[in-house]
């Protein structure tokens, strides 16, 4: 789909309505190549489909709604604000993310604690025209890493303190042999998107796809963010390097499938989890903003709409 001057006006302006507030720095984009089909007329009408896991369903903030409840949607998730900024009415819009969401449940059903999330490219059509996929954490293990070093830094932070050491047994977990397991991880997410990728223009061959990329989540280190997080600053950094790591391989897999990646990193820095309540876009383990722990919270996804609607408006 070919996006007119008048539209991208309209998305321009909206992006920078939700930047207003948003105390941070644009993120960059890069332009993608639609994919076409000679079988079927291009559609004239905006047709938006978000793909994706909990940091798009934005789990834990209100108002949940959507089915099945198990998958934890917000009426305020980056694809709700994109949506209406963009004017798109249910029949034109449909968000299908499910907190817990891997590669594999783009293309099956997803069991949740309540009801089950069919596969979610079964949103897509030949009249859908853009594509939001937040996905690729969970396939890491993001979340079961984060829960792992939280419980070594609990007493190495203790040791670090009485000895002025730079302990990192989350680090020396992942790495040991002089492999880096969670780098494989990332390896395989990338591989498995690339294959997802292909069967998303296969089912929505007029879209635009955006592959989303992941909010800055924790600093490079500091003792106060070590000590609220139960996690050592060396295994902070490590960590860190490893979100960077794996946004890098989304981006490499979105930019190879001729589509766009929208950096959330980067607007997001300086908004971690270890920020002041009043300004992070992510939370950390005990909530000040509702969310799930070391999820976006509202601000978070404003942010990520922002993101999401100056890529849109780059399109062309």
């Amino acid at each position: 789909m070919l996006i007119t001057h008048t539209w991208r006006v309209v998305v321009l302006v909206a992006a920078v309505a939700l930047v207003a507030g948003c105390d941070r720095t644009n993120g960059s984009t890069t332009a993608a190549t639609a994919t076409s089909s000679a079988a079927s007329p291009a559609p004239t009408a905006q047709s938006y489909v978000a793909l994706g896991d909990s940091y798009t369903a934005a789990a834990g903030v209100p108002t949940q709604t959507g089915t099945p409840a198990g998958c934890l949607r917000s009426d305020v998730n980056y694809p709700s604000l994109v949506a209406r900024q963009l004017k798109l009415t249910s029949g034109t819009f449909s968000d299908v993310s499910c907190s817990g969401a891997t590669i594999s449940d783009l293309t099956r059903a997803q069991s949740t604690d309540n009801g089950t999330n069919p596969a979610q490219i079964s949103a897509l059509s030949s009249a859908t025209t853009l594509v939001t996929l937040g996905i690729g954490g969970n396939d890491v293990d993001f979340s079961g890493i984060l829960e792992r070093c939280s419980g070594m830094g609990l007493i190495s932070n203790a040791i670090n303190s009485a000895t002025g050491g730079d302990l990192a047994p989350c680090r020396s977990l992942y790495t040991s042999g002089g492999s880096d397991r969670i780098a494989r991880k990332i390896q395989s997410a990338g591989d498995e998107l690339a294959a997802a990728l292909t069967t998303i223009h296969d089912k929505a061959p007029h879209a635009r796809v955006l592959v989303v990329g992941y909010p800055d989540l924790l600093p490079s280190g500091g003792s106060a963010c070590a000590e609220l997080l139960s996690i050592t600053p060396g295994d902070l950094a490590f960590l860190n390097t490893e979100e960077v790591a794996l946004n890098a391989e989304l981006k490499q897999r979105a930019e190879a499938a001729g589509d766009t990646y929208v950096d959330t990193y980067t607007p997001s820095q300086g908004h971690d989890a270890c920020t002041a309540s009043a300004t992070r876009w992510l939370e950390p383990w005990l909530p000040a903003n509702p969310s799930l722990p070391l999820h976006p919270n509202a601000r978070g996804e404003q942010g990520m709409a922002a993101a999401v609607l100056s890529a849109v408006g780059a399109l062309r």
